[in-house]
Formats: structure tokens, C-alpha cells, sequence
């Protein structure tokens, strides 16, 4: 709840009452007030020096010394709106400190009963869509409550994303989520993403990632299908995968370098002659899927798989030999394909990323996937560390992760406390794409 407008007061009374000798009168009467329903109850505690107490003392009448003082909020109430001010300590304070009051306390109450309201109309409408003895609602209810993924929206927002996701989540259950083997009905409607949110948002791109919407539809969804929530681009398709909804397969890309698949199909021949003319090549999740049956290597092929773009650049500066891929961070829809084809394909990808805490998250996953680490041991991020200049040192931030393909890394770097970013062993990582040994 927000106090009265700010007043007009009198220009002599506001230079009387606004001398800096006062400031700290007012700040105190405001925190008093705010917490009080901008009720003038209660006591303020003050230091006052001499010009202070001189002019408190004459707009209540009576005698005060210097020093800390508690004065009546009732009492400067009163005197107030006998004064020149004509008008109450809510005003008077609104004015002097430049901004209405908040009845914080009263708006607590308010954002609770709103609260409350949100999460009955949400039971409400699981209800009219005919979703609120689903097996798993309990299950989506308790990871949005226990993630705060709504409260740190705020009201507004959550009432606006949980009302498209249950819309949306309502039109995919046209699709069961758990259709039964042969149950022709679950195969009602195959969705573009974007055709959905059009249909369920009134947006295009109201499920696309990162927005809320689209994050509580896929919470759902991992309920329902009793799969963990998400953590990468490719795990979000793959469970939008799950209820027949195509994602956007031609904006994300992966940078590959001298990748030359065999065979006479032409799209491999094309990928041989971009190699022969030394040209880095964009890689999309469309192209990757419309040769699903080309092999991307021979079995046992070396091939690499970097982070940062600049590794990359390098190599094809170089003109280096072997074969590189680039993830541009946290890997595309597109990476992880590429990644996945080269492993189930039999090819020795090594990986190689940032060390600090979100670079051994991607590193993680990348090495889940079937990949091994490239330079990615205790002992590479100590030879780094050593030879970085102090200026080029940086703290590590975040929460730490396991390296579970080597623990002791972890170990020294919680105890170094220092990021060493890719292209601090970019000599080395070119020197094994230079002879393309395995590492």
C-alpha cells in the first residue's frame, strides 16, 4: 500500500523543517511509520545535535538538549497539524524524504492473499482441464514450489506463464504423455514449437527457451514422463521430443574444422571439399538430421572438440590437420547431435574447456555423452595456472562441481581458487590438432 501524495507544505515551514539538523527525524519517523501502517505510534530514537534540538524543541513546544533523544510520534503528530504545516507526519515525512510512504506490512499481507489466489486459480484450472488427478500435477506443484521459479518472477508474471502452461500442457495431453504400445490416439497432432506457444500463448515464441512459460511446460513434462528436469539445449528438445513438439532446428549451429566424412553420399563429398578448400563449416540440427545414415567418420578417428571459438580460429589459421569441433560454450541442439553421431559412430573424441566451474559443467556432460577428456587433468590445469602472468588471473565463482574423471582436479581447484581459461593452453591444444596424436 502506498502513504498520501506528497504534500505541498509551506516554503518556510519546509526550510524550518527540512534543515539537514532534522534529516535523521525524519528517516527514523519513516522506518517507524512503514512498519507501522503509517500509524504516528510509538517512539523514535535520535541524535540531535544543538541546531536540531533548537528546532524540534520549538515546533513541539517544549524544552530539548542535545544528544539521543526518544520523541513521541504522537507528539509530533499533534504538533504538526497545529503548525504552519497543517498536516500530519505521514505527509510531512512523504515530503521531506522525497518519496510516499509504503505500508510495508499491509503490503506484505496483500502479496500473501495474492499468492494464495494464484495457487488456488492454478488448482482451478488444473481442475477445468482435466488434469488435477494426473499422476504426476503433485510432483510438478512440488518442484515449482521448492525451485521459487514463480516467486522469483513475481506475481504477475506467474499468473500470466502458469496460465499458457496450463493451456498448453492441456492441448499436448491430446497426445498422452505415456501412450501405451500400438495406441494409435497417441500420435493426435505433431506440433511446431513455435505453432504451439502461437496456439496455447497468443506468441510465437512464448515457449522458447528461457522464457517461463515454456520452462513450467517442460517441468511438466519431465514429471509426467518421471524424467529429471532439463539441464542443456539438447535435453529441453528431447523432452519436447517426448510429446510430438518439433523444436527450431536451423538457428543453432557447431563450428566444424577439416570434418571429412567418408563415402560417395554427396553431402559427404561436400564436407571433403570444404576440407580440401580450408573452410570452417556451420554445421545445423536440419542438415545433421537429413543424412542421419552417413557415417561422420571411420571408426576409431581421432577427433577434437573445443569450447571457445578461438581455438578453432586458430586451427583454421594454421591450416592445422586434424579434425576440430567447436561447442561455442554450452553446446547447441546441433552440438550435441554432432557429438553424439561421432561417439555412437566410434570416433575417439577428446574434449577440451574452460577450467572453472560453468566450463567442468559443460565438461561433465560433454564426457557423459561419451566423450574423454583433452588436457583435462589435475595436472594441465596446474601447468596453466603456472605459466599465467598475475594480471591474467581470475577468481573462480560459483558453486563447485565433480570432475569425476579425475577427482584430484576438483581438489586443487577449490585450493587455487583461479580460473584458467581455454586459450591459456591454446599452444598446446594446437600442437596436438598440429600432429593429431591422441592425448
Amino acid at each position: 500500500m502506498t502513504g498520501p501524495s506528497l504534500p505541498q507544505l509551506p516554503a518556510p515551514v519546509r526550510g524550518y523543517l527540512g534543515d539537514p539538523s532534522l534529516t535523521a527525524v525524519w528517516a527514523a519517523a519513516r522506518r517507524r511509520l512503514e512498519c507501522n501502517r503509517l500509524a504516528p505510534t510509538g517512539t523514535v530514537q535520535v541524535q540531535l545535535d544543538t541546531e536540531g534540538a533548537k528546532r524540534l524543541a520549538g515546533l513541539l513546544g517544549t524544552r530539548l538538549e542535545p544528544g539521543l533523544r526518544r520523541i513521541q510520534l504522537s507528539a509530533l503528530e499533534a504538533a504538526l497539524r497545529a503548525s504552519a504545516a497543517q498536516c500530519g507526519l505521514v505527509s510531512v515525512v512523504a515530503d521531506l524524504t522525497g518519496r510516499p510512504l509504503q505500508d510495508r506490512t499491509s503490503a506484505k499481507e496483500a502479496q500473501q492473499t495474492a499468492w494464495t489466489a494464484l495457487w488456488q486459480q492454478l488448482d482451478n484450472d488444473l481442475t477445468r482441464a482435466g488434469l488435477a488427478h494426473a499422476g504426476w500435477i503433485a510432483d510438478w506443484l512440488a518442484e515449482l514450489r521448492s525451485t521459487g521459479i514463480l516467486t522469483r518472477a513475481g506475481i504477475e508474471a506467474a499468473t500470466r506463464a502458469l496460465g499458457g502452461a496450463v493451456r498448453t500442457i492441456a492441448t499436448l495431453t491430446n497426445t498422452p504423455l505415456h501412450p501405451a504400445a500400438g495406441d494409435e490416439a497417441a500420435v493426435v497432432k505433431q506440433w511446431e514449437l513455435s505453432e504451439l506457444a502461437a496456439d496455447t500463448t497468443g506468441d510465437a515464441h512464448g515457449l522458447d527457451e528461457g522464457r517461463l512459460t515454456g520452462m513450467l511446460v517442460l517441468k511438466a513434462i519431465a514429471a509426467a514422463c518421471t524424467l529429471p528436469p532439463p539441464d542443456s539445449s539438447a535435453g529441453r528438445r528431447l523432452l519436447w521430443e517426448q510429446v510430438g513438439v518439433s523444436t527450431d532446428v536451423l538457428s543453432g549451429t557447431v563450428m566444424v574444422w577439416r570434418l571429412a566424412p567418408p563415402g560417395p553420399h554427396p553431402w559427404a563429398q561436400m564436407m571433403r571439399d570444404r576440407r580440401d578448400l580450408a573452410l570452417v563449416t556451420h554445421l545445423t540440427l536440419q542438415e545433421l538430421r537429413t543424412v542421419p545414415d552417413v557415417p561422420l567418420t571411420a571408426p576409431g578417428t581421432t577427433v577434437h572438440f573445443c569450447e571457445n571459438p578461438q581455438v578453432l580460429q586458430s586451427a583454421a589459421r594454421y591450416g592445422l590437420p586434424g579434425i576440430l569441433i567447436c561447442g561455442s560454450g554450452n553446446p547447441s541442439a546441433a552440438g550435441w547431435e554432432l557429438l553424439q553421431r561421432l561417439t555412437s559412430g566410434g570416433a575417439d573424441v577428446g574434449y577440451h574447456g574452460d577450467f572453472d566451474w560453468p566450463g567442468i559443467t559443460i565438461t561433465g556432460r560433454v564426457m557423459r555423452a561419451g566423450a574423454r577428456p583433452w588436457r583435462m587433468h589435475a595436472a594441465d590445469y596446474l601447468n596453466a595456472l603456472a605459466g599465467l602472468p598475475t594480471d591474467r588471473l581470475t577468481p573462480l565463482t560459483g558453486e563447485p562441481v565433480p570432475t569425476p574423471w579425475d577427482p584430484h582436479l576438483r581438489t586443487v581447484m577449490r585450493q587455487q581458487g583461479l580460473a584458467v581459461h581455454e586459450e591459456a593452453l591454446l599452444t598446446e591444444l594446437l600442437g596436438d590438432l598440429r600432429t593429431s596424436a591422441d592425448v
